[in-house]
């Protein structure tokens, strides 16, 4: 990952002297030549010795031979014909700024003279000729890349060349690029903005032009590999909540399963949350519980023929499995137990699966075939088990939920839900965890679980696999933990 950060791109071995490839190229003007000469010096710049003590004048002769192709991709775009005759003028293109691109490495001289010269104008220029060219050709595209690869590298490590590519490319460069058909197209103009990006220009990103974060969450949806988007939203879209929920009431719900599934990357990576991530996660957690409450419903839908597929339910899975990985984080825990209404929207919503599942044969009816995996084609696999895992960290060490699970009538529905389950993986697992945070200094939960298993109503084997067992004091039935108490999970 470190590497990537880096965003230099090298090509070529060594040979002769820069001097004699550099007067070869003012010399030679047949297109041919000039790109054997042009090739000849982009395996010079491979090597730290040859890039040290560059003139300005190499930067001055491609960028030359820059504007003179420039014009004639210019008449292509206003004659069509032209552009079968193309090619050789695209080839100069591409490897110019291969040279530029290797002679930004790790040189901030060569950087600003390459700035100074206006070669970041000239590249965006020829990048909007790009777009007007009917028929992309492989030269074409091979241009296009090389020019962000070159950008990249020019704005690396250096805040004056990042200042200044932002300056002539946010936001149109960004919204053409990351909506391209071609992949690389796509990676390398991330790379680009990867780069650029600061905490100052985020606020770009929402005061100007909400779209090009749209475009980034698009991009990492069609190509989930790409690590230049993922690195974008975790590294910066992430960390801004106006952002994050601006964006979200824009996004289709395809595109909002992939932002939440980024954000359980975040929340389960190696390494504990920064303070920065934390309180952006303590306003995200408004975000992911609200509109949990809104549309949790929606998921009953899975019930029916047909529905499989529902995007706004497979919306909510997704939200709830946030929150379970949200309320495993204690330093998060304390605002989700105490959002309004969260625990009673989760037992009502684990209430209507659960009687939806044994009216009729459907997604949320218990399936009592163990195979260990459950049935991955059904998009409601783990819902259950999810809506009791939450309801066991909303419970724990929180004396007001565990009564407000009482209340609710949710005890004797963590029970039902005890059973194995293969399209609810863990459920009983959960239901173990849930029950014990109910009861953990609660007498009251205590007394009701010994009362219902006085009365055949709760199973005593389940109870002592759950680390419990009753016991009659004087003709008074109490429940006993066996175990340690549990932790948040």
């Amino acid at each position: 990952m470190a590497a990537l950060r880096e965003s230099l791109y090298l090509e070529g071995f060594s040979s002769g002297p820069m001097e004699a490839a550099l007067a070869a190229l003012e010399a030679d003007d047949e297109p041919g030549r000039r790109l054997e000469r042009l090739r000849e010096i982009i395996v010079l710049l491979r090597e730290q010795q040859h890039r040290e003590g560059m003139s300005e004048r190499i930067f001055q002769s491609i960028q030359q031979i820059l504007m003179k192709a420039s014009h004639e991709v210019e008449l292509a775009c206003q004659d069509a014909s032209r552009q079968a005759h193309l090619d050789p003028q695209l080839q100069l293109i591409a490897e110019c700024f291969r040279c530029l691109r290797n002679a930004c490495v790790q040189s901030p001289e060569n950087q600003g003279m390459i700035r100074n010269l206006n070669l970041i104008g000239t590249t965006v220029e020829l990048i909007e000729l790009f777009q007007k060219l009917d028929a992309e050709q492989e030269s074409q595209l091979m241009a296009f890349r090389c020019g962000l690869q070159f950008l990249g590298n020019l704005a690396a490590g250096n805040a004056t060349s990042q200042q200044a590519v932002w300056r002539d490319t946010f936001p149109e460069l960004f919204l053409y690029c990351l909506g391209h058909p071609d992949e690389k197209v796509v990676a390398y103009a991330s790379m680009v903005l990867f780069t650029c990006l600061s905490a100052e220009r985020l606020k770009d990103l929402q005061t100007q032009n909400l779209s090009v974060a749209l475009r980034v969450i698009k991009a990492h949806q069609r190509q989930p590999e790409s690590e230049w988007a993922f690195l974008i939203i975790s590294d910066y879209l992430l960390k801004s909540p106006d952002l994050v929920k601006s964006m979200y009431a824009k996004l289709s719900n395809a595109e909002r399963v992939t932002l939440l599934d980024l954000m359980i990357a975040k929340l389960i990576e190696d390494g504990p949350l920064t303070r920065e991530d934390l309180a952006a996660f303590l306003r995200h957690a408004e975000l992911v519980a609200s509109n949990f409450q809104e549309k949790c419903k929606s998921v009953l839908k899975l019930a029916s023929a047909g529905h499989n597929n529902d995007e706004e339910a497979l919306t909510i899975i997704r939200l709830l499995h946030v929150l379970c990985e949200m309320t495993a984080n204690c330093e998060l825990l304390s605002s989700l137990q105490a959002f309004p209404g969260l625990l009673e929207t989760v037992v009502e919503i684990l209430q209507l699966t659960h009687l939806a599942g044994k009216q009729t044969p459907n997604v949320f009816t218990a399936a009592s075939c163990i195979r260990g995996d459950g049935d991955v084609s059904n998009p409601a696999v783990g819902f259950k088990s999810h809506l009791v895992r939450l309801i066991g960290n909303l419970c724990y060490k929180n004396t007001k939920n565990q009564d407000k699970v009482y209340e609710l009538d949710g005890i004797p529905l963590i029970l039902d839900n005890c059973s194995i389950d293969d399209n609810n993986p863990f459920v009983n697992q959960w239901a173990v965890y849930a029950i014990r945070n109910l009861t953990e200094h609660n007498k009251r939960n205590q007394e009701l679980i010994a009362k219902m298993e006085g009365h055949g109503l709760a199973d005593t084997a389940m109870l002592k696999k759950m680390g419990l067992e009753v016991e009659n004091r004087d003709g008074k039935l109490t429940l006993r933990s066996t175990r340690k108490g549990p932790s948040c999970e």
